[in-house]
């Protein structure tokens, strides 16, 4: 039986002082693999004491071993270099900047999980269900492909989704084979093809957005072929960027609906939807029927605390659209997407996650 899950999250979590200071340490060659990976398990333990206090329904491990929600990808493939696209900011300190995804300057193979070192130490120290987050391989046509690098290599930008389907797909059937309960797909970059600035850039530079949407929901949805459905929830995010409480990409979800809710082949979407940025919840209707949709209605971007009585009568406006049974209640997204973390305290994370959990109680119970 898959996982009922009301009172949701994305994944990331502050890291902790004492774990950012041990992994500029373990780069800097002052402390061992080891030290590294006993101050990951405390801060882990942690975060997973506060999850249960504030009484989620789902657990993460706050993605507390990784340097930024999609780094694990290069460490984890050959075929990666210290080369990046650039995103246009937006928001405090927002500037034109490297993403953090590396670009694809070989032939990719995969030569060890990008889960490995994470689940077993979840799946025995959760208190309850627990997700699993992977960048969606649609996510790298955007981030990992460099005109004069990538093409030396992949002539196109799906010949490269295809080995990453394949590196995917393999992640996937591991771990609906361990039993995780719930696996989660990032996906902020399809917020592109709705973005209507991006859309011009990609017009101007001669390609489709709409046939590249295309070609990245066909992609991820050939990253879950074969996967048996009835023990696990397959889940994917969108956003619109999240970096030090910034974002690179605005639009409402119109744009993409139809064709995004109705061929991606997942149970879940989890959708921001905090800022006048989202638009309105009109696109739900084209949901399709038994999907959820985890409203991401909680900014994790900035420190003030949304009243229970906004985010009620919010839910109550989604349910015009969508079967209110088919709906649940979420950050808008992690809080620290890279190490370094949003602009908000770890004290204000947890009155955050606490009034999902407590909204979530109020309005499904």
């Amino acid at each position: 039986m898959k996982t009922q899950v009301r009172a949701d999250q994305v994944g990331s979590l502050l890291r902790p002082p004492d774990l950012l200071a041990a992994r500029t340490a373990a780069i800097e060659g002052r402390v061992s693999p080891e030290e590294l990976r006993a101050a990951e398990d405390d801060a882990i333990r942690d975060a997973l004491r506060h999850q249960r206090d504030a009484g989620m329904d789902i657990y993460t491990d706050g993605e507390m071993r990784r340097g930024s929600w999609l780094g694990d990808m290069a460490e984890a493939v050959d075929g990666f270099v210290p080369e990046s696209v650039t995103l246009d900011w937006k928001g405090p300190g927002g500037k034109t900047e490297a993403s953090a995804a590396q670009v694809a300057g070989g032939k990719l193979r995969k030569r060890r999980k990008l889960t490995g070192h994470e689940l077993p130490f979840l799946a025995k120290s959760a208190a309850g269900p627990f997700k699993i987050t992977l960048p969606a391989a649609s996510n790298f046509r955007v981030s990992s492909y460099k005109e004069h690098i990538t093409d030396k290599f992949y002539a196109r930008r799906e010949d490269l989704l295809a080995d990453l389907v394949d590196i995917i797909h393999d992640e996937v059937a591991w771990l609906q084979a361990e039993g995780v309960p719930y696996i989660q797909f990032d996906a902020p970059f399809y917020s592109f093809y709705f973005d209507p600035r991006q859309r011009e850039r990609l017009r101007a530079a001669g390609r489709d957005a709409d046939r590249e949407l295309e070609s990245a929901i066909a992609a991820d949805n050939a990253a879950l072929r074969d996967i048996p459905r009835d023990k696990v929830t397959l889940a994917v995010h969108i956003c619109r960027g999240n970096n030090r409480s910034r974002w690179y990409t605005e639009g409402t979800y119109d744009a993409i609906a139809e064709r995004l809710f109705g061929s991606l082949d997942v149970d879940t979407f989890l959708l921001e939807y905090d800022t006048e940025r989202s638009g309105g919840f009109e696109p739900l209707r084209l949901v399709p029927r038994g999907r959820r949709i985890v409203l991401g209605l909680i900014t994790s971007k900035e420190p003030q605390l949304e009243t229970q009585d906004e985010l009620r009568r919010r839910i109550d406006q989604a349910a015009k659209y969508i079967p209110f049974e088919n709906l649940a209640i979420s950050t808008q997204c992690g809080f620290a997407s890279t190490a370094s973390g949003n602009l908000l305290t770890m004290d204000q994370q947890w009155r955050k996650l606490a009034l999902v959990a407590e909204t979530a109680r109020k309005v499904w119970t």
